[in-house]
């Protein structure tokens, strides 16, 4: 019966990894994508400040370019910037979260496979075979 519990658990906290893993890689993802517009905003920053305030200046909607104040752009871009900051933070602590939680699922495991060696002894077999 114990062997069938440890079975159980074991079966648990695989489920939890993957789960877990699949949450982590997700949040990477959506950090790398945040600092991506963050660079842009940041550059398209650079360059309009670099110009006359005079300066006929577009925004792309689409496939069409709108006439727009300079201004109003680095206004827009200013925000990108700022959104993609806040984002990035919260994701930061969405990540940590997420590998916190991943280190105790590994420890429960590692404990789980100290405690029945038998089930260790099982899962390597069926890795290896």
């Amino acid at each position: 019966m114990a062997e069938e519990t440890s079975r159980t658990a074991f079966v648990e906290l695989q489920g939890r990894i993957i789960e877990t893993t699949a949450k982590l890689k997700q949040v990477q993802n959506q950090m790398r994508g945040k600092e991506g517009e963050k660079k842009r905003a940041y550059l398209t920053l650079e360059e309009l400040r670099q110009l006359p305030d005079d300066t006929k200046t577009y925004k792309s909607i689409g496939k069409m370019f709108v006439l727009e104040p300079k201004s109003l752009l680095m206004n827009e871009q200013e925000e990108k910037f700022k959104d993609s900051e806040s984002a990035i933070t919260s994701l930061q602590t969405s990540k940590e979260y997420f590998e916190k939680q991943m280190a105790e699922v590994e420890n429960n495991l590692r404990e789980l496979l100290q405690q029945d060696p038998g089930l260790a002894r099982q899962i390597m077999s069926m890795s290896v075979g």
